[in-house]
């Protein structure tokens, strides 16, 4: 359904994405979710078509656009139908470098923003760890400054394009108090001496990206690597957040749309009792059920994006959209597979897959109870 947010320019945009996924994406889906990975060649097309830098100035090598053109490509790159090629790609986009541009120096952007628009170099972020998750501010990282350095130690864990990246955004402890006011953020060379990767994870679903643990011995950090100011990289972390919350709805949104639109085409093929399934009104309220729920994700998601894009605080709004988006997805993929009977338990149907992607969703970025709780605090109940 096409919503008042999309323009002209929007759909034009979104129609040439799709081409570009269609013809250049989606015949390699199944190589790559084998291989554990997405190609560097990938970033690098990307790059070339623009699609890196869609929200970062021209003089960055950007479009100059906004967040509603981003969520375009957000929305078409989920159309390939792998979680793990869109993790991969969206990480890079969304979560990774997006601090350099919102609050890198000059010289920081030009070292690492401009080649990162280009697809030149690959970016991770490096929060999560063994025993902190959704409690950012329980990470045990820490960067002790030295003179003209930072030394950096600790260990990272289901990082995303952390097998390829050239560089990491990590957050570490630059003080032991006070809480909340004690994080800062690096940019982390990954051929530094001291970086090694642990081994790339095995995962359920998201096969398409590589995820990794990273460890940090003793890394030497240049100060100025440090990115923005130091001991404010939890306020960083929580701004950056909504975006990528958004952008979390936005791929859960995109992918259970794949997966009704998968049910609806089987059940025009599957023949039971001498009649195409669909003829069932058990299975045609199931799947109207699912568009319903589809579409209730989608306006919570873009009402808030629409609103992000005007530069308004729209920390309940995002929280609400990554609730309900990651549980939504769940909900719609599951009754794809059962419509699909005992097929929708076999590789070779894409169900499955969209199934296995869709769980993660309800975890990564934070979890559904984690969402609750800060949506607790903002209505004040």
């Amino acid at each position: 359904m096409k919503h008042w947010m999309f323009q002209e320019e929007h759909e034009i945009f979104r129609k040439a994405v799709r081409r570009f996924v269609d013809k250049e994406i989606s015949p390699h889906i199944e190589r790559w979710e084998q291989e554990g990975q997405v190609p560097r060649s990938l970033f690098k097309r990307c790059g070339e078509l623009g699609y890196l830098g869609i929200k970062y100035p021209e003089e960055y090598g950007g479009m100059g656009s906004d967040f509603i053109m981003e969520t375009v490509f957000v929305e078409e790159l989920m159309n390939c139908g792998s979680g793990g090629v869109s993790a991969s790609i969206g990480g890079h986009v969304g979560i990774a470098s997006t601090p350099i541009w919102r609050f890198g120096n000059e010289e920081q952007k030009r070292k690492y923003l401009i080649p990162s628009v280009k697809g030149e170099m690959v970016a991770a972020l490096g929060i999560t760890e063994p025993y902190a998750g959704s409690d950012v501010a329980s990470i045990q990282s820490t960067a002790k400054k030295q003179e003209e350095y930072y030394i950096l130690n600790g260990t990272k864990t289901f990082i995303t394009n952390g097998a390829n990246a050239d560089y990491v955004v990590v957050a570490a402890k630059t003080r032991e108090r006070p809480v909340h006011e004690n994080i800062s953020l690096f940019i982390v060379e990954t051929d530094w001496e001291g970086f090694s990767i642990g081994k790339k994870l095995q995962k359920l679903g998201w096969r398409g990206s590589d995820t990794a643990e990273l460890f940090f011995e003793n890394v030497k950090i240049p100060k100025e690597n440090l990115l923005g100011k130091e001991n404010e990289g939890f306020k960083y972390l929580m701004e950056n957040f909504q975006w990528e919350r958004l952008t979390l709805a936005l791929s859960s949104i995109a992918l259970a749309e794949k997966a009704l639109e998968e049910a609806m085409k089987y059940s025009k093929e599957r023949i039971q009792f001498g009649k195409p399934i669909r003829q069932f009104q058990v299975l045609r309220h199931k799947m109207v059920d699912m568009a319903v729920d589809i579409e209730k994700a989608r306006y919570i998601t873009y009402r808030a994006i629409y609103n992000y894009n005007k530069g308004e605080n729209v920390i309940t709004e995002a929280t609400m959209a990554k609730a309900y988006a990651g549980e939504m997805v769940s909900r719609v993929c599951d009754e794809a597979v059962q419509i699909h009977g005992g097929n929708g338990y076999m590789m070779e149907f894409p169900v499955q897959r969209y199934w296995r992607d869709a769980r993660i969703q309800t975890i990564g970025g934070g979890t559904t109870e984690i969402m609750k709780e800060i949506l607790v605090k903002q209505l004040d109940i």
